[in-house]
């Protein structure tokens, strides 16, 4: 079978300091520099208190699982031989509802619990695109978790 390259996003000044972060194994995540508030998916404007005044900030990489489905069906010729797999919405430990969409790795589906400590795990494609996944953190459990 012939090489068939993961979909990639279109490049933009908007989300280009996010993606040259995962390139780097940093997850950068776009922050009010005004109010403080973090910002997903960036966005030219804060939408706590309208402030253009905005900047990617490298966050712990650390999550709790929000929600997750499991794909049966490939979206796209590279996932053909990937699935199944796990999509998920996590929310990022820096803030309240700072929802982050990826794909979970290394975590068996009877493992999949609502509320699981996760870690931010990047995976490169193909040379100089990687992507931010997430996978269980049984080593450091997530902020506020017994």
């Amino acid at each position: 079978m012939d090489h068939v390259s993961p979909p990639k996003p279109m490049s933009e000044d908007l989300t280009a300091p996010f993606w040259e972060g995962a390139n780097q194994g940093r997850l950068l995540i776009q922050r009010c520099q005004q109010c403080g508030r973090y910002i997903h998916l960036p966005r030219p404007v804060c939408s706590n208190c309208l402030s253009f005044d905005l900047s990617f900030e490298q966050v712990s990489g650390r999550a709790t699982l929000y929600s997750y489905t499991i794909t049966y069906r490939a979206f796209h010729p590279y996932y053909v031989d990937k699935v199944p797999y796990v999509l998920a919405s996590v929310d990022l430990i820096e803030q309240p509802k700072l929802r982050f969409l990826t794909r979970l790795v290394d975590i068996a589906e009877a493992d999949l619990k609502i509320g699981m400590d996760l870690v931010v795990d990047f995976q490169e494609l193909e040379p100089g695109f990687a992507v931010p996944l997430f996978k269980s953190n049984h080593s450091h459990p997530a902020a506020g978790a017994s």
